[in-house]
């Protein structure tokens, strides 16, 4: 019988009170260690003196192992655990485009980005958001360019973090179902709520070094479960007595890399659509500020090196968990429920305890990503809105509150858009709030760093024009088309930001001898 293959394997789909119990167990450590790490730099930075750049940017000081897992961790949520092994699970290697799209744009992130981004800042009044970099890269006064990227950090993240907030909801019904205690009902709803309350209280408390930290030891559960998942499963296949959980039924084209079996656009368009979630890395403002953290220029080196690495590994094994998954599962999973591949996986061949501890990775990604984002958007109110438009002369104290009001106002906007009955779930919520991130701010950074003649004008109008462009399409072409719609709002970003600029006035000399300056190693 196939289930004698490994210890705890079981063909049902629930789990008794002792399997719960362990899982359970498991979930509370992780927990545990998660606002340990929160409370500790909460007691750590109260003798600092950082103030807000303490808080929002961890003192520029993260080291190359820290800001390179970070970086990753914040990125890859828990799409990567759920959605992207469930796509190719369902439909096939036609989905990898996405996997190949994100390597090669993390891959030009770290180098053209992540080094020139980190000079540029600090030669730039040693700016900690990206709103600020951007504006202080053009020495204005005018808080306008700011206001405008804070709106759209607010807007964007509120839809990114109820993408995590889904998963956990997704996780906990998924492993513990439905249940009353205390008059309580355990649903959906609830585990959201919970984990809200979780990371809003650890991303309170700690700030960018919480973040990092507990970043750090995410990505590396979610790496360890990402490689040792696949690897046991075929291990249990070659067993003489396997069979699937389902019947398996291939597709003429599962295993064709073009969707549609031929070079037709449908197959076009999704290979395009795959390489554009690439671009998406040039404008993501919670990853952008990993790369200004770092300390040095050789920890930079390091982290590179070592981001690339992680993201092309996560990648490349969640790619092969859909894969396996389909041979595992045969059919067991329908359309709809794609997206618990892993879950399903994992608790068929691990022992309840392991199983809690993979599963907890799909947490680490959820939190991992919602409290990089949380920090952001804050960040950006805090220091790009708050204190130049309304309160100029306000305090260190103040800004770190006024950030951590804002935190909890978003996460409470981001529980209602996971909690609504239209909500269409983690890979539609991410493909959303990517897009509009990257279509928006990706031209203007690229043009920031590479371009001496780019102006502010320029600036405004292509994340003006990316966001409307990315939105009008997603509303009313993307469904005609097929067509991912990052890349028109990215062309269309570009191509507003450079007409724009040409037709403003050059830039002054001190702007000039500023990005001259920035190009010297700090």
């Amino acid at each position: 019988m196939r289930l004698a293959a490994l210890p705890g394997m079981s063909a049902d789909k629930g789990r008794n009170m002792r399997d719960n119990f362990l899982e359970v167990l498991a979930f509370i450590c992780y927990l545990v260690i998660v606002l340990g790490v929160g409370v500790y730099f909460f007691a750590k930075g109260r003798g600092l003196q950082g103030g807000d750049k303490e808080y929002f940017l961890g003192g520029r000081n993260m080291n190359g192992w820290v800001a390179a897992l970070s970086a990753g961790a914040s990125d890859m949520s828990a799409w990567v655990l759920m959605g992207l092994p469930g796509s190719i699970y369902l439909w096939g290697m036609g989905q990898v485009w996405i996997s190949v799209g994100l390597l090669i744009g993390t891959i030009c992130a770290w180098l053209f980005v992540a080094p020139k981004l980190r000079r540029y800042s600090i030669a730039a009044g040693d700016a900690i958001t990206i709103p600020q970099f951007l504006t202080k890269r053009f020495l204005s006064k005018s808080p306008v360019l700011q206001i405008i990227c804070a709106i759209i950090f607010i807007v964007a993240y509120c839809i990114y973090a109820a993408s995590s907030l889904v998963a956990c909801g997704n996780l906990f019904t998924t492993v513990f179902g439905v249940k009353e205690v205390g008059g309580i009902t355990l649903d959906a709803t609830f585990y959201m709520i919970c984990a809200a309350v979780i990371i809003l209280l650890y991303t309170f408390l700690g700030g960018f070094n919480a973040v990092c930290w507990t970043d750090f030891f995410q990505g590396m559960l979610m790496l360890g479960a990402l490689m040792a998942t696949p690897l046991i499963v075929n291990v249990v296949m070659q067993a003489p007595d396997f069979a699937p959980l389902a019947q398996v039924v291939t597709d003429a084209n599962y295993y064709n890399p073009l969707s549609s079996g031929k070079f037709d656009w449908k197959s076009i368009a999704d290979i395009l659509s795959g390489l554009g979630w690439g671009l998406g890395y040039f404008g993501m403002p919670h990853i952008l500020v990993r790369y200004m953290s770092v300390k040095s220029e050789k920890e930079m080196k390091k982290s590179r090196i070592i981001g690339i690495c992680w993201t092309a590994l996560i990648l490349a094994m969640a790619s092969v968990v859909g894969l396996t998954g389909h041979q595992f599962l045969g059919a067991y999973l329908e359309q709809g429920s794609q997206q618990l591949v892993f879950i399903t996986i994992v608790r068929q061949i691990f022992p309840a305890l392991i199983a809690g501890i993979m599963l907890s990775a799909i947490l680490a990604a959820s939190m991992s990503t919602a409290d990089s984002q949380l920090l952001a958007s804050s960040s950006a109110f805090a220091s790009d809105v708050y204190k130049p438009v309304f309160r100029k002369n306000a305090s260190d104290k103040e800004m770190l509150w006024a950030g951590r009001i804002v935190v909890a106002i978003i996460s409470v906007i981001a529980l209602i858009i996971a909690m609504s009955p239209n909500c269409k779930g983690i890979m539609a919520l991410v493909e959303c709030a990517w897009a509009a991130f990257g279509a928006a701010f990706g031209p203007a950074i690229l043009l920031s760093l590479y371009w001496k003649r780019f102006t502010y004008k320029g600036a405004i109008a292509g994340i003006v024009v990316g966001f409307v462009v990315d939105a009008l399409w997603y509303a009313f072409l993307s469904g005609s088309t097929g067509l991912y719609e990052i890349i028109p709002g990215f062309i269309a970003s570009f191509i507003a930001a450079v007409v724009v600029s040409k037709l403003d006035k050059e830039p002054s000399k001190e702007i000039e001898e500023l990005f001259d300056k920035a190009k010297q190693e700090v």
